[in-house]
């Protein structure tokens, strides 16, 4: 039986000369997945991510902290160990996270109304929703 190729199908493989062989990985990149709407996908993580809204202190919660403040002011010298939690808006969209972080407190910059931890960690006064720590359980 004779096909239409039999006179081409014993033939060796042609080799150009002018243009080189394509390497194996460039050949399977000319076949890679296309994403026709770039950066997409990271859009949509992006409005997918839950962000927290800033609670407004009322009056007692603020005296409160303004109190602590004030007795970490008085007690810097011993770099009183406490737990601060604040806000920190997001860079990206409305909202942002509370984060709460312990340690030593270096220094209050009145200047600049935020507090400096013994890490160098710089947290706004303003921010600050609550300070816990061993020497205000004496007052409570």
């Amino acid at each position: 039986m004779t096909g239409p190729y039999d006179d081409i199908i014993n033939l060796p493989h042609r080799v150009s000369a002018s243009h080189p062989n394509m390497s194996a990985i460039d050949r399977a990149a000319q076949f890679s997945p296309f994403a026709a709407l770039t950066g997409y996908e990271d859009a949509v993580k992006e409005t997918a991510r839950l962000t927290n809204e800033r609670v407004e202190l009322d009056e007692s919660s603020k005296a409160v902290l303004n109190d602590r403040l004030c007795m970490i002011q008085d007690t810097l010298e011993d770099q009183p160990q406490v737990s601060i939690t604040y806000f920190k808006p997001d860079n990206k969209k409305a909202g942002g996270s509370y984060l709460t972080i312990t340690g030593g407190v270096k220094k209050i910059d009145e200047y600049e109304r935020s507090m400096v931890m013994q890490d160098t960690t710089k947290i706004p006064i303003d921010e600050i929703i609550s300070i816990d720590g061993e020497m205000f359980s004496l007052i409570q």
